[in-house]
């Protein structure tokens, strides 16, 4: 079995007649948890939107586990989307569904399972995300912002997924709560065996998460490296995105 993961190769992504990526090449290896970086409109968001099939890419080609996604059949998409979760920026939550009912919608989705059992493997899953199994049945807007979070990730791992997708996981929260989420990131991976990419611009989540780094800038990946080697490398877009966030506090 191969070592990556996802495997991406010259990539170039073309949007409003802008090239977002270009001739963009990158390996995540499977049990990693890699971060992407960079700055305000380096394709991080695009890139991983790429790699979850929500966009396709101009040209280049992604492979994910061992899976070539340019001109895959949709049945076979759908089987091949089982193998990961996402929690996207702003939780994605359903409004009018419990946080119960969020959770096991993908379940519902996809396997053929009694309500008791959905319901069982709902609440292991809530509680694993680190969330009381009384939050089950109150709405998301009846939630804090560190709770909505944990709940969009109780879903994102309810099919028990290979790959984990976050982006942006710890915008807007406090940075107590931005800690215990890191935290609970590093047990699931390593409670579930996941490969995790993760796009955030907050270096102390890299400092306490990240096995690598992967810089994104000029439409490619600058950089690949533990934190300490990517903030070491003197190219003048990583100088600045690390300056700028020390600047605030990240």
């Amino acid at each position: 079995m191969s070592d990556a993961a996802i495997l991406i190769e010259r990539l170039g992504t073309r949007l409003g007649g802008q090239w977002v990526h270009r001739d963009l090449s990158l390996e995540v290896k499977r049990g990693e948890i890699i971060v992407l970086a960079g700055g305000s409109g380096s394709g991080k968001t695009v890139l991983l939107h790429e790699m979850i099939a929500l966009r396709r890419a101009t040209q280049g080609s992604i492979r994910i586990l061992g899976h070539a996604l340019s001109g895959i059949s949709r049945a076979k998409l759908l089987s091949l989307q089982q193998c990961w979760g996402v929690l996207f920026q702003q939780n994605a939550l359903f409004s009018s569904l419990t946080v119960l009912e969020n959770v096991i919608f993908p379940l519902k989705e996809r396997v053929v399972l009694e309500q008791e059992m959905l319901h069982a493997l709902g609440l292991l899953k809530i509680r694993m995300a680190g969330l009381s199994s009384r939050v089950a049945g109150r709405y998301p807007a009846e939630l804090s912002g560190g709770m909505q979070k944990r709940a969009a990730l109780a879903r994102a791992i309810v099919l028990d997924p290979q790959l984990l997708f976050l982006d942006e996981p710890t915008a807007g929260l406090d940075p107590g709560l931005v800690a215990d989420f890191d935290q609970l990131v590093l047990d699931l991976q390593q409670a579930l065996g996941l490969t995790v990419v993760m796009v955030t611009h907050d270096i102390s989540s890299m400092r306490r998460a990240a096995n690598r780094v992967a810089f994104l800038g000029e439409g490619k990946v600058l950089c690949t490296g533990t934190l300490d080697e990517v903030m070491a490398t003197p190219h003048p877009l990583i100088k600045k995105f690390f300056a700028e966030g020390a600047q605030h506090g990240n």
